[in-house]
This record gives structure tokens, C-alpha cells and sequence, in this order.
């Protein structure tokens, strides 16, 4: 019993680092430059979102100065930022 036990442990702290490891958020910041529509645009098809999804993060931007619009690891969100980035919006991975 005290080795399941022990087991059992180790591998929710595996699991648990795990998820810390890749655990990273792509933010959007607001800026001046863009239009609604294209921001909206940007966030379908890069980070896939739904349209009202999209719509509700370029809000949240517009009206707070940033918004976390995507989840996940290092290597899946650098794509997105390079992608929103070469589209002229102010994005960065935390």
C-alpha cells in the first residue's frame, strides 16, 4: 500500500511540472494603429479562435491595455507571436 501511495505521489509531481513547463501566455496589447476588424481577423486565423471569442479579447484589450489570448507551450505560442507580430500588432509570450 505505501508504495502505490508513493507512486501515486510522484506522478501527480511529474504531472504538476509538466504543466508548469508548458504553461505559457500569449498576451495582446492595445495600440493606436489597428482596427478592430483586423485584430479580430488576426485572432481567427492565427490563434483559431471563434469569432466571438475574438471579438471579446479585442475588447478586453481596447478596454484594459492587454488581454491572454492564448495558452500553451513555448514552441506552439512563438509561432502565433511571430505571426501577430509581422501583422503589425503588439504581442508578447509570458
Amino acid at each position: 500500500m505505501i508504495k502505490f501511495s508513493q507512486q501515486t505521489e510522484t506522478q501527480s509531481e511529474s504531472i504538476s511540472l509538466e504543466l508548469l513547463i508548458d504553461q505559457f501566455t500569449l498576451v495582446l496589447y492595445n495600440d493606436e494603429v489597428n482596427t478592430f476588424d483586423h485584430v479580430i481577423n488576426c485572432l481567427i486565423r492565427i490563434c483559431r479562435h471563434e469569432l466571438m471569442e475574438a471579438e471579446q479579447c479585442t475588447w478586453i484589450v481596447h478596454v484594459n491595455g492587454k488581454c491572454k489570448v492564448r495558452n500553451g507551450s513555448f514552441e506552439e505560442l512563438e509561432g502565433m507571436c511571430n505571426q501577430l507580430m509581422n501583422e503589425g500588432l503588439s504581442v508578447k509570450i509570458e
